[in-house]
């Protein structure tokens, strides 16, 4: 059914779920993705609809130039903020998008207009056409705006998938070695080059800064360790984050923590830890 018919606010619904994909993709923050589409919902209904030809593309390029707003503040914010900034955690993964979160962090790296260009086109399937009048821009500029980007994301992807399962086990493993402060363990499935990444927002104790390399990985959890004691933190929830194989933990306050992890042939790249309480309640409601 066309999009173009005599009931917009049904016709839009449709889409939602697509629209709010695309926005977090863009943004990073589920509630500034929920503006962007509820901005997308005001613009479509406030739209001269005999003009409209297209309605997807409408809105697909509505939500883009809206997002390509929020973004011109949110990196002003970004810069602003304490510590490493982390996309805000999802439980849900989309059947056929494999963009995690180690590759949205890739595109973080990137222009918005790169960002937008590959969203759309590599992981959305617009046609460039689409792209072109979302970013405002021809064709031929948008490609190799997603070009750009591809051979960003191209870097940041695994070359050696592993299987959901075998990730589900490397994750339960670390932590069970991070809670016990076994440190062979921890070098065993830590990769040489491993990045912690924490996310406090300056509202929870976090390092301010990635920690580079195994030794320096293995030292932060030892420490945390030795600090806190095995029984601190209690895996409540081991799923998808982003895509990632990942733990939700719960310190004896009630505090949420999810650690999401990027694995390459068997052993753990990238650790993403976010603590911020804001960006953690609806995780907390997805818990129950």
């Amino acid at each position: 059914m066309d999009l173009n018919d005599d009931n917009p606010a049904r016709a839009f619904e449709q889409r939602r779920p697509r629209l709010l994909r695309i926005a977090y993709r863009m943004l990073g923050v589920i509630a500034e993705a929920e503006d962007a589409v509820q901005e997308t919902y005001l613009r479509w209904h406030q739209a001269d609809r005999s003009a409209i030809r297209d309605a997807e593309a409408v809105l697909v390029r509505t939500v883009t130039r809206v997002c390509l707003d929020i973004l011109k503040s949110a990196r002003v914010r970004r810069e602003q903020y304490v510590g490493t900034w982390l996309p805000e955690p999802i439980m849900d993964v989309v059947e056929g998008e494999d963009l995690t979160l180690s590759l949205m962090m890739a595109l973080e790296r990137l222009s918005p207009l790169e960002r937008a260009a590959f969203l759309l086109h590599d992981v959305f399937g617009q046609d460039f056409d689409v792209v072109a009048a979302a970013l405002e821009r021809d064709p031929a500029a948008c490609r190799q705006l997603a070009s750009r980007a591809r051979a960003h994301v191209r870097e940041a992807r695994p070359r050696f998938p592993i299987t959901e399962r075998r990730g589900h086990e490397i994750a339960s493993a670390f932590f069970d070695a991070s809670r016990s402060g076994d440190v062979n363990a921890l070098k065993a499935l830590l990769a040489d080059d491993a990045v912690t990444y924490t996310d406090g927002g300056g509202k929870v104790a976090a390092s301010l800064v990635p920690i580079h390399g195994q030794a320096n990985v293995v030292q932060f959890f030892e420490s945390l360790h030795q600090r806190l004691g095995p029984d601190f933190f209690q895996c409540v929830y081991q799923g998808l984050v982003d895509g990632l194989p990942a733990i939700v933990a719960m310190d004896p306050k009630g505090g949420l923590q999810t650690t999401a992890f990027g694995i390459e042939e068997g052993r753990i790249v990238e650790i993403y830890i976010v603590r911020n309480p804001d960006k953690l309640e609806r995780v907390r409601r997805f818990l129950g």
